[in-house]
């Protein structure tokens, strides 16, 4: 299998064999109040930036009726009803909110059913483009689980029923196992997945390659930073970092080592980049950035001119680790459509 290069790379992907999208979409997660409860506090300026997506280019967009609850669906629908033809919103079912605000699962079929009917009310539209059905297959907390014991095949099928009504256009999953997306499509054609995956946590490699195969849009999330865990503290840091790399991929069966040099799929492997030396003795006089690169090219080392490093005013070009992640992923695996969570333009 090769990397996709520059002459390869497909910008948009064709949704359920059907709706093509641009493989960059927006996720409005961070529209909601602190801790995604509520509204936020610039109600004006969520609409705002809903709108300036659209004018900008985005035609996919991710939601949950959990995100509020409910109020990000109604913060879309008041900005971008009535959606144009070639807008997608992929909103998830399945997930609630706590008392505490906690992330819960509830699959029982009618709660599917209602969820999708809230879905329809607050975004005031007549059928969804997308709607997942949330599950529990990549949670990283086990309580997570729903509480009551609801087979798969019970849940998708509220969802298979609401598309033959006409309420539903695709179906997709969010938080599947590979186990779970094996069994969905039996039942029907899904158009979509949507599971953690990110530079750190590659636990979803499985099902990411199965999705690519059967040319299933994969949709690879990563929570927010205020969204994730309080750090730790040095100490306490170094002590779990074993355990917790070792739970990561355990989750999904993949051991750690296959992400490594040796693994058949190059995307997946592991390559560390040359650590950039201190100047010697000899050099200190030099700026560390702004030495020769003629001095090291004899063992491979140096750095690249500093004109390489400036736009033409001279300024450092804005490089976010976000631009990061997401060229990585849509220079790396052609079916991925990923997602841009941001609270401002």
């Amino acid at each position: 299998m090769t990397i996709p290069t520059h002459q390869d790379f497909a910008a948009t992907h064709l949704v359920g064999g059907q709706d093509r999208v641009q493989r960059l979409g927006y996720g409005a997660m961070q529209l909601a109040g602190p801790g995604v409860i509520g509204l936020p506090e610039d109600v004006t300026g969520a609409i705002k930036i809903l709108r300036q997506a659209v004018d900008r280019g985005v035609r996919f967009f991710d939601t949950a009726n959990a995100y509020g609850p409910r109020t990000v669906n109604q913060l879309i629908g008041r900005a971008l009803s009535p959606f144009a033809d070639d807008v997608i919103i992929g909103n998830k079912v399945g997930a609630w909110r706590g008392p505490s605000g906690e992330w819960l699962t509830d699959s029982r079929p009618e709660t599917v059913r209602t969820q999708v009917e809230d879905a329809l009310l607050d975004l005031r539209t007549e059928s969804s483009g997308l709607t997942y059905l949330r599950l529990w297959g990549d949670s990283q907390a086990p309580g997570n689980a729903p509480a009551e014991n609801v087979p798969l095949e019970e849940s998708l099928g509220a969802l298979i029923e609401l598309r033959e009504e006409g309420k539903i256009r695709h179906i997709g999953l969010s938080g599947a196992s590979p186990e779970m997306l094996e069994r969905a499509q039996r039942m029907t054609t899904i158009a979509a997945v949507q599971n953690r995956f990110n530079l750190i946590d590659r636990s979803g490699i499985e099902v990411l390659a199965a999705c690519e195969h059967d040319g299933i849009a994969f949709v690879p999330y990563l929570l927010p930073p205020r969204h994730r865990r309080p750090r730790r503290t040095r100490g306490a840091h170094a002590a779990s970092t074993a355990t917790r790399h070792s739970h990561v991929h355990s989750r999904s069966g993949l051991a750690a080592s296959a992400l490594t040099r040796d693994h058949p799929d190059p995307r997946h492997q592991i390559v560390r980049a040359p650590v950039r030396q201190r100047p010697r003795d000899g050099d200190r006089s030099t700026p560390h950035r702004q030495r020769d690169p003629s001095a090291d090219r004899g063992r491979g080392r140096g750095f690249r001119d500093t004109e390489h490093h400036v736009d033409a005013d001279g300024r450092r070009p804005d490089t976010s680790p976000a631009h990061i992640r997401l060229s990585w992923q849509q220079r790396t695996y052609p079916n991925a459509v990923s997602l841009r969570g941001i609270d401002r333009f």
